[in-house]
């Protein structure tokens, strides 16, 4: 197999899009011609499985609850809109959960995939262990991850009142709360990389933002193998070695400087 780094062209194009989508698949690919990486992801798609239907079961109970007490179903009409509240509510608390906990709980097997990957496009060997070093690299991703859960909730947040629009306002929101998502999809597992190669999260955004299709491709491909059931219990391996691809992609292109690369 050639290197699997992704060729992207130095400046934002009109296939960008495409290209980001592209991504996951061929990380997907490198997984299965790769035994460590396979191994790996298959310790990680076990252990995501299991999350992801905890994920959804309180997910359920928790929308269920808070569209019961915002809205009476006294009437048939009460009872529509109960249900469909509850709806948007499991969505978004869903994929809030599905994109926290489970990384959350296999956080020490995300830099092992990412250098694993690294190690596959060449040009990188894994470092020795290193107390310093691996205390900088775990604060460095803490505060990568505050960073990002922050700014995505808060985005949430301010979409939330057009709930208050009836029909429309809530179609809109999963709209625009999907493509909000998308965005840090793509940002949190860039950020992955990025944060071992002791990189600050204002770069992770700053790359993105100039190359935005690039990122909701990248976003939604994601976004998409996040609601498909079986499948979705490999996103999170997946997503690393795709995040890393990504980052290798973007420091090839001249998107990120290679004086910062550690």
């Amino acid at each position: 197999m050639n290197s699997p780094i992704p060729d992207l062209p130095a400046v934002s194009t009109a296939g960008d899009l495409l290209r980001g989508v592209s991504i996951p698949l061929r990380a997907f690919t490198l997984i299965l011609r790769t035994p460590k990486l396979l191994m790996l992801s298959l310790a990680c798609a076990a252990v995501t499985g299991l999350t992801l239907i905890g994920v959804a079961w309180g997910a359920s109970g928790l929308a269920q609850r808070a569209a019961d007490a915002l809205i009476s179903a006294d009437s048939g009409w009460q009872h529509a809109a109960s249900i469909g509240l509850s709806i948007v509510f499991f969505i978004m608390l869903f994929v809030v959960g599905a994109l926290t906990v489970p990384n959350l709980l296999l956080a020490p097997l995300q830099d092992p995939l990412s250098e694993a990957t690294e190690e596959r496009c060449g040009d990188f060997t894994s470092p020795a262990f290193s107390l310093s070093a691996t205390t900088k690299g775990i604060i460095e991703s803490l505060s990568h991850t505050l960073m990002r859960l922050s700014l995505m909730l808060l985005g949430l947040a301010v979409l939330f009142p057009l709930h208050f629009i009836p029909v429309a306002g809530s179609v809109s929101w999963v709209a625009l709360s999907s493509i909000w998502s998308m965005f840090w999809i793509a940002a949190e597992h860039l950020s992955n990389p990025m944060a071992r190669h002791l990189r600050p999260f204002k770069q992770v955004i700053a790359a993105l933002r100039g190359r935005l299709p690039l990122a909701l491709g990248f976003g939604a491909a994601l976004y998409v193998l996040l609601w498909v059931p079986v499948l979705n219990f490999f996103l999170m391996p997946v997503a690393v070695v795709a995040g890393t691809l990504l980052f290798r992609g973007m420091l090839k292109s001249g998107a990120l400087p290679e004086a910062a690369r550690q």
